[in-house]
């Protein structure tokens, strides 16, 4: 009887012991991978060469004081859009053959900052790729720089507090073909701003176009009422026409951010730049309202990455 007691408890032990050591593997968590999972996302290898522009409005858009979102900061959702845009390029380049290898990325400030190191720091997130140097680091230190170093950028912007605008028209006009276009590349611009155009040095008017769109002038020309699509039509509203050759770009534009006070003021931006794009021959074009970096990871992931 002692035999067999003894017996069934090392039995009985020996069998804890393997069931424990079972159960310890199964509940050992998950680590959750903050690069995205570049094994798991294929695409064809058969890719264009991107070239991809960003241009940032530094506006008074970007002052958490004077327009605060209790959900997040617009600043912080326009960093945030930075490192989609990183990352959509990272698995672009992850799954090109290295020998295909010949994309850019870059930034613009429009105008450009009169600070010597901010200018520094725009420089810093212009990057090339090419089959010599596209090494697996280099590739995936794109969004860290896009992550790290906008942020800097926009910090430094809402501590000097001086906000002149964002020239995006003028940037359009006289920028745009020469830093934003490429031959054999896929030309995509990506327009973080809320939709509004002013700068404080590019105020112009010809008859109902103008090189500004602004809450006041808005409502100044009756486009704050139900009638105000047949309005623009008859009165012929929209932005001055700088550029009839952008049949060789794509423009997304991010953060469309509308007066709540008007009903309909986001359709009315929306008219605004689908009206001007269309003039401009832009080849493709997407607007987006603004939203949390989460949820417009996808649309970036989407318009960069479609093949």
């Amino acid at each position: 009887m002692k035999k067999y007691t003894l017996y069934s408890i090392i039995t009985l032990l020996i069998f804890s012991f393997f069931s424990c050591k079972d159960d310890t593997k199964k509940e050992t968590p998950k680590v959750e991978k903050i690069e995205p999972d570049y094994e798991m996302i294929k695409l064809s290898s058969k890719r264009p060469n991107l070239n991809i522009s960003v241009l940032l409005d530094l506006s008074d858009r970007i002052n958490p004081k004077k327009y605060p979102s209790p959900a997040m900061d617009f600043y912080k959702r326009d960093i945030g859009y930075l490192k989609s845009i990183g990352e959509s390029f990272e698995i672009h380049l992850m799954n090109k053959k290295s020998i295909q290898i010949n994309d850019k990325i870059q930034a613009f400030i429009e105008p450009e900052p009169s600070d010597i190191t901010l200018n520094k720091k725009v420089e810093a997130l212009k990057i090339s790729f090419s089959k010599s140097d596209a090494t697996k680091n280099k590739i995936l230190s794109t969004s860290k720089k896009y992550d790290s170093i906008s942020k800097i950028i926009y910090e430094a912007a809402i501590k000097d507090n001086n906000y002149v605008g964002s020239d995006i028209w003028r940037f359009f006009k006289r920028k745009v073909n020469d830093y934003c276009i490429e031959e054999n590349y896929r030309n995509i611009l990506i327009v973080l701003t809320d939709g509004y155009i002013y700068h404080k040095d590019t105020k112009l008017k010809d008859n109902n176009r103008s090189s500004f769109l602004i809450p006041q002038t808005i409502k100044a020309s009756g486009l704050n009422k139900i009638n105000w699509k047949e309005k623009m039509e008859q009165k012929d509203y929209g932005f001055i026409t700088v550029n009839k050759n952008l049949s060789n770009l794509e423009v997304l534009v991010l953060g469309i951010n509308a007066d709540k006070r008007n009903p309909y003021e986001e359709d009315v931006i929306t008219a605004y730049w689908t009206k001007w794009f269309k003039e401009m021959n832009v080849k493709e074009f997407e607007m987006k309202q603004a939203d949390l970096p989460s949820h417009m990871d996808q649309i970036i992931r989407n318009f960069i990455l479609k093949e």
